[in-house]
């Protein structure tokens, strides 16, 4: 087994992915994807997920835009929060960048990018890995003094030793899993295992066979038995992480093992009994997955017994400086450089700011200071380049519409239409839909056509096509066809 850390690459163009390849083959043992859906697939068959991954923006099906490397991001970091992920992409303006960032990745690099430079930002980010990430295992505990942290504070010492579960809940980024851990660490389990299973990292196939153990030949690949995470945590501590991703199927046995503590190893037909405490943790709302048929009611009453709310950076005040602190103190010691600090402007923009990335954004933004600027002090202007201002300081971001949301609303609209329009014509209500795009692309686009249909997924001739059915002027010099 090679020694070399783990890189995965994610570009649907493989001249590029073998020209990396190539270039950091010697540093780095190289695992490559050329779309989100394989990416996730990719790191999902791993026994543990890579420390790096190196993501280009543009992915397919809509290569031209930066929706799906937007998605990835959120995708792998959700399978393994600890991963650092530098995107390197020809959609490099500085909205594409701060976005990015928010998200949760630690560097933007434009395409195409300087050999010596590429090599140098993964070598910070692997130092990033070997880092902060520790502070989980040697942390005297969570950081804050701001009332909503000396609530959760309190909530943590109520619940350590209470024998049900507790539902964990709260944004991406947010410290979850660091507030699972000092659960255990207040409860007299303490010196019992510890041990966290994040259910969106592990193939829907495989996780009953990870959570409850499998006989020898149960499934192909299964060449000898093995227990699961509930017989390995004995009567310590299991978290589930990102409880909402644990398949439909599976629910009931679960709930099972909560109700009365039996389960049976797959492939098997003996019970058998765990004694663990069971957290669980989601960034999702799971009472509104019970009302859309993707939870099930019983067991999100089962695990919910205790909720415990996890706030978001933006509700914590001046807890965004002692977190400052800490993390620059950590990595400027692992650096063995001297520490970087903030002018009073620089600061009022810290407060100011509300990490909608949460403590792991807040986390990258300490790590790309302390790289570029130490021993300096930072200025507000230095400090703006690693904030996304695209975000508006002091506001909460809106909660991201799911799919779903966004089609129920439509479907509302549509039933209302229905009820109230005397004489409805779909196509009239399509041809509506159609011009209030292409005008929104064209305004946007300043009348550039070409940028226009870049912006709605067409070809040039087809916008031209669409204009001319839908009685729109093109502008002054286009083609006539």
């Amino acid at each position: 087994m090679s020694q070399r850390p783990a890189l995965l690459i994610v570009d649907d163009d493989e001249l590029i992915v073998e020209t990396l390849g190539a270039l950091l083959e010697a540093d780095f043992t190289i695992l490559t994807a050329p779309t989100r859906r394989q990416a996730v697939d990719r790191v999902r068959a791993l026994p543990s997920p890579p420390p790096l991954a190196l993501v280009d923006l543009g992915l397919p099906p809509v290569p031209h835009r930066a929706d799906e490397g937007f998605a990835l991001i959120g995708d792998l970091l959700a399978h393994a929060p600890q991963m650092q992920i530098i995107v390197l992409s020809g959609q490099s303006d500085e909205g594409n960048a701060r976005h990015a960032r928010t998200l949760g990745a630690l560097e933007f690099v434009a395409k195409p990018a300087d050999p010596a430079y590429l090599r140098k930002i993964l070598r910070d980010a692997l130092d990033a890995t070997r880092a902060v990430p520790g502070a989980r295992a040697t942390d005297g505990g969570l950081i804050g003094v701001s009332p909503a942290m000396l609530t959760v504070l309190d909530r943590i010492q109520q619940f350590a030793d209470a024998p049900f579960p507790i539902l964990i809940e709260g944004e991406s980024g947010a410290g979850k899993e660091r507030v699972a851990k000092q659960l255990h660490t207040a409860s007299t389990r303490r010196e019992r295992p510890f041990l966290t299973l994040n259910c969106a990292a592990i193939a829907p196939t495989l996780i009953e066979a990870a959570l409850f153990g499998h006989a020898r030949g149960a499934f192909t690949g299964a060449a000898g038995q093995r227990a699961g995470y509930f017989e390995e945590a004995g009567d310590g501590c299991l978290l589930l992480d990102e409880i909402g991703e644990l398949p439909l199927e599976l629910q009931p046995k679960l709930l099972r093992v909560l109700e009365n503590g039996e389960f049976q190893r797959v492939g098997e037909t003996q019970t058998r009994i765990s004694r663990a405490r069971v957290l669980a943790a989601t960034n999702r709302d799971l009472r509104a997955e019970v009302h859309a048929g993707r939870f099930r009611a019983d067991l999100y009453h089962r695990l919910s017994v205790f909720t415990l709310h996890v706030p978001p950076l933006r509700e914590l005040g001046r807890d965004r400086l002692l977190l400052l602190d800490h993390f620059r103190a950590r990595f400027a010691a692992q650096t063995r450089q001297p520490a970087f600090t903030l002018d009073e402007a620089a600061r009022h923009l810290w407060l100011e700011y509300d990490f909608p990335g949460n403590v792991r954004e807040l986390k990258n933004i300490v790590i790309r200071l302390q790289t570029k600027h130490p021993g300096a002090t930072v200025d507000a202007a230095l400090l703006a380049d690693e904030l996304d201002r695209d975000h508006r300081i002091g506001t909460p971001p809106d909660a991201p519409s799911t799919p779903l949301d966004i089609f129920d609303t439509l479907v509302s609209d549509a039933i209302a239409q229905l009820q109230t329009a005397p004489a409805f014509s779909l196509d009239d209500a399509l041809k509506t839909q159609e011009r209030a795009y292409v005008e929104a692309a064209l305004r946007l686009a300043d009348g550039n056509v070409s940028k226009a249909a870049r912006l709605l997924g067409i070809n040039r001739t087809t916008l031209y096509n669409r204009m001319d059915t839908l009685g729109l002027p093109r502008p002054q010099g286009s083609p006539v066809q």
